[in-house]
């Protein structure tokens, strides 16, 4: 794409949450190259009529069919709404859309994504479940179809902005280097995590992000699912992705190349910086975003990640180079113990404990098609459910 091309035409799904938020705010910023023609969210009717009003699109979904009249009610004459899994697949696949960002938490973005990739569409990745529940289905349909997958997570773009341009591809690459803030109790003692509340777990020290990402970040969860994307996003072995500690967030990823040469990619904690590259690739665009000032960082420190005490990077390899459903069940545990734990019926340390129980109790399909994911990850979350009904 050139600068005197025309706008690159964008579904977003999962408009109202963080990323989607940080979306709207590249496209109204880089008006002459992005154009949003349709939004869908899960259930938050009043964020989302008000989206439809600022940008005028026709189309909108509403994943929660029940809110379908009160989103009526608040968007203009002649909007276009459409519910359920199946609005969700009718916008991956509008005719017009050159590129859908899937931001979706959780299952739902999943039919949307193999949809758009079936029609052709470029698809943009802010939700982890997508490629960690399903990497080896998805990974295979944008291969069939010639259509590219472009990063929006900040680490997962770090990379693939540090691998752009290397023509030997996975063979010059020695390692991919994941960086994590580290959490908010990244120097707490083992013995206090059971204390840890949720209010606590909230309080990201770099990053404003959702409830789960949040928390996620605080048990490593996050970290050990992004392992596993960038398995799937860079074709590179699980035993070549490592994970450091960076408390200040500044690095976002590096490449270790296999002369030993490192190349990192900085910018300051803000989203839209990785949602503006992902969306203009491969050209890089002036916008309004501030560059890094150099001389006011007082450091930039790095630490080995706590394995021992903070457990879901082991889990999230053992996943990873098992394979099969067995990703799929480790996100989903996750989900039901991050929800279990935000409600005050499991400890923070029982997150970890839930999912390694749900792990050891299931019987790994390999190379399993979309279905078979599905009920694996079916399967989890009651798994997952009656242990935290019934922790050991």
């Amino acid at each position: 794409m050139t600068s005197t091309a025309r706008k690159r035409r964008v579904v977003l799904l999962g408009s109202t949450g963080s990323i989607g938020t940080s979306t709207m705010k590249v496209a109204a910023m880089l008006r002459d190259r992005i154009e949003i023609i349709a939004l869908a969210a899960c259930t938050s009717v009043e964020k989302l009529a008000e989206q439809v009003r600022e940008t005028g699109v026709k189309d909108v979904a509403i994943h929660d069919a029940t809110k379908e009249s009160a989103l009526r009610a608040l968007v203009p004459e002649g909007t276009r709404i459409h519910t359920g899994t199946e609005g969700l697949v009718h916008l991956a696949t509008l005719a017009e859309a050159d590129i859908v960002l899937v931001s979706i938490i959780g299952t739902a973005g999943l039919h949307p994504a193999l949809a758009a990739i079936e029609q052709g569409k470029d698809l943009a990745v802010a939700s982890k479940e997508i490629l960690v529940m399903a990497g080896e289905v998805i990974t295979a349909a944008a291969e069939k179809h010639g259509v590219r997958i472009l990063p929006v997570d900040s680490e997962h773009n770090a990379i693939f902005q540090c691998l752009d341009g290397h023509r030997g591809g996975e063979a010059e690459v020695s390692r991919l280097i994941l960086t994590a803030s580290g959490g908010p109790f990244r120097r707490m003692p083992a013995d206090q995590l059971a204390q840890v509340t949720p209010e606590q777990a909230l309080k990201h020290p770099t990053w404003n992000m959702g409830p789960k990402i949040t928390i996620d970040s605080a048990t490593l969860f996050n970290k050990g699912l992004e392992m596993i994307e960038a398995r799937w996003l860079f074709g590179i072995g699980m035993e070549r992705i490592d994970v450091v500690v960076h408390p200040q967030s500044i690095i976002h990823s590096m490449v270790e190349f296999r002369d030993g040469s490192v190349l990192a990619q900085l910018s300051r904690t803000d989203m839209c910086f990785p949602i503006q590259y992902a969306l203009t690739w491969p050209d890089r665009v002036k916008g309004n975003l501030q560059p890094l000032d150099f001389p006011t960082l007082a450091k930039l420190e790095f630490e080995s990640p706590r394995d021992d005490d903070f457990p879901a990077l082991n889990l999230a390899r053992r996943a990873g180079l098992t394979g099969g459903t067995l990703p799929a069940v480790l996100n989903a545990a996750n989900e039901v113990a991050v929800d279990a734990f935000r409600a005050g019926h499991l400890p923070f340390p029982g997150i970890w404990e839930c999912v390694a129980a749900t792990m050891d109790a299931h019987d790994v399909r390999t190379s399993p098609d979309l279905s078979t994911v599905v009920a694996a990850d079916a399967w989890a979350r009651e798994t997952a459910r009656d242990f935290c009904q019934h922790p050991a």
